[in-house]
């Protein structure tokens, strides 16, 4: 089968290829229909994530697709359509998983919005929910608005009730992610935005900040968190890791929390389960729905991954065999 093999950990995608490989063999076995792009995976390439998978490995966090083969007590029959995934692996004609790693597509939904759905909306999730603890009413400031994270973010916010101003540091985004993510504001990140954000909220500030992007826009960020609220850590997109005197949370009464979705599920697997069926179960209601910036094929890997590289995608690209 073909797959994009990692061979090399390289800065410029040099040590990624298209490969003939052996199909897997596992508890079940999917042929992907749609695989999606996540930031991690181009980290991966680098050896600059916190998972460090040693080459050669194929690239991939997750996909949806039919299941070709099915262990018997697997839970799956062949023909099930199922999304899901593991750290690696994804961007093959044939991935296999345990069956843990699976769940069925909701109902309605195609293969690239479901494997669009799986690590966004569990990350922004249990971000704004399980750790955020968000309420209906409150105000959440998503920075990364446009991409897949944050655009989740955004949609699921919305969904639950929140007053969502979505934030992007490119102007030229701000009117489609206005469109695509439905915010009751889009605003800019760059410099000084905390007068925006107090002119949109009546100097109330936010109750949440979901912050994917870390560096000068978490340096902000901290004047833009009403007392009691919450500042959430999800990553550091723009490349600096920032950091905070300890004065500043103290003094403002708002918190600093470290979202690691993952391993908050691996720790607690049943609060872990909870998330994916209350994810399932807005989606199947029609009450969330990822966005599709664009699909390719697996031999335009390279083109998908610069262009998830350079920010020109609002949302998820897609790779299909």
């Amino acid at each position: 089968m073909k797959a994009v093999l990692v061979t090399a950990l390289s800065p410029d995608l040099s040590g990624v290829e298209l490969a003939e490989v052996e199909r897997p063999r596992g508890e079940v076995v999917v042929r992907m229909r749609a695989a999606s792009l996540n930031y991690p995976d181009l980290l991966m390439t680098r050896g600059e994530y916190q998972f460090k998978p040693e080459p050669p490995f194929i690239a991939g966090l997750e996909m949806a697709g039919e299941v070709v083969e099915a262990a018997p007590g697997s839970g799956f029959a062949v023909g099930d359509r199922v999304r899901g995934g593991a750290k690696t692996g994804a961007f093959a004609e044939y991935v296999a998983l345990p069956a843990s790693a699976l769940r069925h597509v909701p109902e309605g939904m195609d293969f690239p919005a479901a494997a669009a759905m799986g690590a966004a909306y569990h990350t922004a999730y249990v971000a704004l929910v399980e750790i955020g603890g968000l309420q209906p009413g409150q105000t959440v400031l998503v920075h990364g608005a446009s991409g897949g994270v944050g655009l989740a973010a955004c949609d699921l916010a919305r969904a639950l009730g929140a007053r969502v101003i979505a934030a992007s540091h490119r102007e030229d985004k701000l009117e489609m992610l206005r469109a695509v993510a439905r915010p009751d504001a889009a605003i800019l990140n760059t410099g000084r935005f905390r007068e925006d954000i107090a002119r949109l909220t009546d100097g109330r500030l936010c109750d949440l900040v979901f912050d994917p992007v870390g560096g000068d826009v978490f340096d902000e960020s901290t004047r833009c968190v009403t007392f009691g609220g919450k500042l959430l850590v999800i990553g550091f997109v723009s490349g600096r890791i920032p950091e905070i005197a300890v004065n500043i949370p103290l003094i403002k009464g708002f918190s600093v929390v470290g979202v690691r979705a993952g391993e908050y599920a691996r720790r607690f697997p049943e609060r872990g389960e909870h998330v994916a069926r209350a994810i399932d179960t807005l989606a199947s209601e029609g009450q969330i729905a990822p966005h599709v910036d664009g699909k390719l094929p697996l031999t335009s890997w390279r083109e998908a991954f610069e262009r998830m590289e350079r920010g020109d995608i609002v949302g998820k690209l897609v790779l299909e065999p």
